[in-house]
């Protein structure tokens, strides 16, 4: 596991790329597949960047990612599951990149997502910013499977290397273009990007992605959140934006400054219901909490339930996975 916590730190980290070390991590991933050392070695401040630096080379020859990452992983990863056995590589698997592999690749993806964005503006030219995309290794990225490999022979040790100590590359057959990490990295506790006050992934020379929760919301959005008020929210055309715009100001607030009416209550709680232009109704329901706080206050609690719940009772059943008939607490808290 100690491994495993080593490669999730390297998924996450920010801060200067050690050049040095990257640039001969990537000398020895050709030397191992058999290729002449690139001539060249050319860095770039983001994958924004290294798209764009990709697009300007010259005389660079054609991407071997393939003999450089692609066959090395998969004669690999064939050499360990005839060696451990179907359920024996399923467990490696589990208990390494299985790991990583869920937020790693949902990062990756909102990166690629952000450079077709910001280099593609017209739907015509998505395609060649594409397929420079596919010709990238994913360095630090790539840190779930590494972790499975993690100490069971050489073949990737150069990968390993410019993972541990860069960010995304591209290896043509003479040149080699590699990327920066991040600078900001924020994550919520699923994994997903997630900040209320700036980038939740930013790179030095700017290129940034912003996020609420995992969420992709644009910069402006976030800067308007401390100055929202309910009549805001509502004006909202946006169903997603408007959630974030709900979840940030808060239910509970929501629901007292907009004049919002209870449609049921009893002895559970109370229902209250906020009906959405374009997007489905929520439904929350005020619980007390019968167990004083020190100071001799009861908290009040907020749960969001299903848009079809009719009753404060069954919202509260919900939560416990009960239907509202068979939910008959001795003690509520």
């Amino acid at each position: 596991m100690q491994h495993v916590n080593s490669w999730r730190d390297v998924a996450a980290a920010t801060g200067a790329a050690d050049r040095a070390a990257a640039e001969e991590g990537v000398r020895s991933a050709y030397r191992l597949a058999g290729l002449a050392e690139p001539e060249r070695i050319v860095w770039a401040e983001s994958p924004r960047a290294a798209v764009e630096a990709v697009e300007k080379l010259t005389d660079a020859g054609r991407s071997v990612r393939e003999e450089v990452r692609t066959r090395p992983w998969a004669e690999e990863r064939r050499r360990m599951y005839d060696e451990l056995g179907p359920a024996g590589w399923s467990a490696l698997w589990s208990a390494t990149g299985a790991q990583l592999w869920e937020t790693t690749a949902a990062l990756a993806e909102r990166i690629r997502f952000g450079v077709v964005a910001d280099l593609a503006p017209r739907p015509t030219e998505e395609g060649a910013v594409r397929l420079v995309l596919l010709d990238a290794v994913l360095g630090q990225h790539d840190a779930a499977w590494l972790a499975a490999f993690d100490g069971r022979g050489d073949r990737l040790t150069g990968l390993a290397e410019v993972a541990r100590n860069a960010g995304w590359w591209w290896p043509y057959e003479r040149a080699v273009v590699i990327s920066e990490r991040p600078e900001v990295l924020h994550r919520d506790e699923a994994g997903r990007l997630d900040h209320g006050e700036g980038p939740a992934l930013a790179y030095r020379d700017g290129f940034a992605l912003y996020a609420w929760r995992g969420m992709p919301v644009p910069a402006a959005f976030l800067a308007e959140l401390a100055s929202l008020t309910p009549q805001r929210i509502r004006e909202e055309e946006n169903a997603e934006l408007r959630r974030v715009m709900l979840e940030y100001y808060g239910y509970d607030r929501y629901l007292t400054e907009s004049g919002a009416e209870p449609v049921h209550r009893d002895e559970t709680g109370i229902l209250w219901r906020i009906a959405l232009d374009g997007d489905e109704d929520v439904v929350m329901v005020e619980v007390v909490n019968s167990t004083p706080e020190p100071d001799g206050t009861h908290r009040t609690y907020w749960l969001r339930v299903p848009p079809g719940t009719r009753t404060a009772k069954d919202g509260v059943a919900w939560t416990f996975g009960l239907e509202g008939a068979a939910y008959a607490p001795v003690r509520q808290t």
